[in-house]
C-alpha cells in the first residue's frame, strides 16, 4: 500500500488523482490532504478518504472545517496555514506526495518533500521555473525518486525510459495552441475573460487556462523541461498539435522519434505517476483512433504569441534569475485580468516589459529566490498601478 499526502487536494489536479486513487484503493491510501478554502470539498474528502491529517489556508476555514466535522469518528488531525503545508508535505506515512498547488505558493512545500525524503511526483511546474537548478540538486542528493504530472513532461519522461543512456538530439515539446490559435491580434484584443477561460481540449484551474492562452504555459514548460530532463533550451522545440494526442516526443541521435500518444485526460499522467514504475488504472476511456481523423502539427507564431519566445530568452540571458522575473511578472498579470483590471494583451506586455527592466540578482538560497519573486511582484504590481 503506498501512502499519498496530496497537496492542492480541491483544485484541478488534486481531485482528479482522488479519482486515480478511487480505481486503485487496493494499492493507493490518502494519509493527507492540503486544500485552499473550499471547505464543502474538503469536507467531502475528508469522510471518503480519512486522512490522517489535513490542512487549509486559514484560521477562519479550520473552524469551519472542525465544526462540520464534530460527528465525523475518524482520528484526524487538522491545520492551516504555512504550518499545515509542512506537515502534509511531510506526512510520516506518505511514501509519496503530489505537488498539485498553483503558483509559486507550491515551491516551498515541493522543498520541504524533498528534505523529508518523500518521493515526489510534481504538477508544480513553477518549482522548476522558479528553482530549477536548485530543486534538481536536492532532488539528486537525497536520492528522491521525481515523477512529472504535467501531460507534456509525463510523455517526455515515459519515453525516456529504458532510454536514459541515449543521447537525446531533441526533445519536441507539443502544445494544443489554445483558445485563441485561429485568432488574429486584433481580435484577441477583445477577447473576455469566459472566453480565455473556455480550453478547447483540457479542462484545467484558471491561471493554467489563461496561460495556455498566451502560450506562458508552454515557455513555462521549456524551461521546466531544462532542468527536469538537463537538456539545453537549443534542443527543446515546440510544436503546435491542436488535437492534444501525441503529449510530447523524444528524438535520439540515430534520428528515431519516440511519442507517448493517449487521451486527453490529466488522470493518464497523474496514474502513471502514482504508480511508477508500474502502471495502474486511470480510469480513463480508451482512445477510438477510427474517431480521430488524422494529427496535425505546425510552427508556434511567435510574434502572436511573444511569451513562448520569451521564455527561451529568459533561460539565455540568465537561467538562474531571469525565468524568475517572468514568472512572477505573469502571475501578476494574470490576476489583473482574471480580475478584469486589463484587457488580455496587456498579460504578455506586462511581462516582457518586467523582463527587460528588472535587473538580475543573486540568488544562492531558496530564500534568496522568495524574497526576489515577492519583490518583482511588488514592482510590477506598483509599475501597472502607476500607470493607471
Amino acid at each position: 500500500m503506498k501512502g499519498l499526502a496530496i497537496l492542492g487536494s480541491t483544485g484541478s489536479i488534486g481531485i482528479q488523482a482522488l479519482d486515480v486513487v478511487r480505481c486503485n484503493r487496493n494499492t493507493l491510501e490518502v494519509v493527507a490532504l492540503a486544500a485552499g478554502g473550499n471547505v464543502d470539498l474538503i469536507e467531502s474528502q475528508v469522510r471518503e478518504f480519512n486522512p490522517e491529517l489535513v490542512s487549509v489556508s486559514s484560521e477562519k476555514n479550520l473552524d469551519q472545517l472542525r465544526g462540520r466535522l464534530r460527528d465525523y469518528t475518524g482520528s484526524i488531525k487538522i491545520y492551516f496555514g504555512p504550518e499545515g503545508l509542512e506537515a502534509a508535505s511531510t506526512a510520516e506515512r506518505a511514501d509519496i506526495v503530489v505537488g498539485a498547488l498553483p503558483g509559486s505558493v507550491g515551491l516551498r512545500p515541493a522543498f520541504w518533500s524533498v528534505a523529508a525524503g518523500k518521493d515526489l511526483a510534481l504538477a508544480t511546474k513553477e518549482v522548476l521555473v522558479m528553482a530549477g537548478g536548485l530543486f534538481m540538486d536536492e532532488v539528486q542528493r537525497r536520492k528522491i525518486v521525481l515523477t512529472p504530472v504535467d501531460s507534456e513532461q509525463s510523455a517526455i519522461f515515459q519515453c525516456l525510459q529504458g532510454n536514459q543512456d541515449q543521447e537525446v538530439r531533441r526533445i519536441l515539446l507539443t502544445a494544443s495552441g489554445g483558445p485563441f490559435l485561429r485568432k488574429s491580434v486584433e481580435e484577441m484584443a477583445l477577447v473576455t475573460r469566459e472566453g480565455t477561460l473556455r480550453h478547447p481540449r483540457w479542462k484545467m484551474g484558471p491561471k493554467v487556462t489563461v496561460d495556455s492562452a498566451t502560450l506562458m504555459n508552454k515557455g513555462l514548460e521549456v524551461i521546466e523541461t531544462r532542468w527536469l530532463f538537463g537538456i539545453e533550451a537549443k534542443q527543446i522545440e515546440v510544436v503546435i498539435h491542436p488535437q492534444s494526442i501525441v503529449h510530447s516526443m523524444v528524438e535520439f541521435m540515430d534520428g528515431s522519434i519516440l511519442a507517448q500518444i493517449g487521451a486527453t485526460d490529466m488522470k493518464i499522467p497523474i496514474s502513471y505517476a502514482l504508480g511508477f514504475p508500474k502502471r495502474i488504472c486511470s480510469g480513463t476511456e480508451p482512445l477510438d483512433f477510427k474517431s480521430i481523423g488524422g494529427f496535425t502539427f505546425e510552427k508556434p507564431d511567435t510574434e502572436k504569441f511573444p511569451l513562448l519566445q520569451a521564455a527561451y530568452d529568459a533561460l539565455n540571458q540568465n537561467e538562474r534569475v531571469s525565468p524568475v522575473i517572468l514568472n512572477a511578472a505573469d502571475e501578476v498579470a494574470v490576476d489583473l485580468f482574471l480580475n478584469g483590471r486589463i484587457p488580455f494583451l496587456s498579460i504578455s506586455k506586462i511581462c516582457l516589459d518586467a523582463l527587460d527592466s528588472i535587473p538580475s540578482s543573486k540568488l544562492s538560497s531558496l530564500e534568496d529566490i522568495e524574497l526576489f519573486h515577492e519583490e518583482v511582484s511588488r514592482t510590477v504590481r506598483s509599475k501597472w498601478n502607476k500607470l493607471n
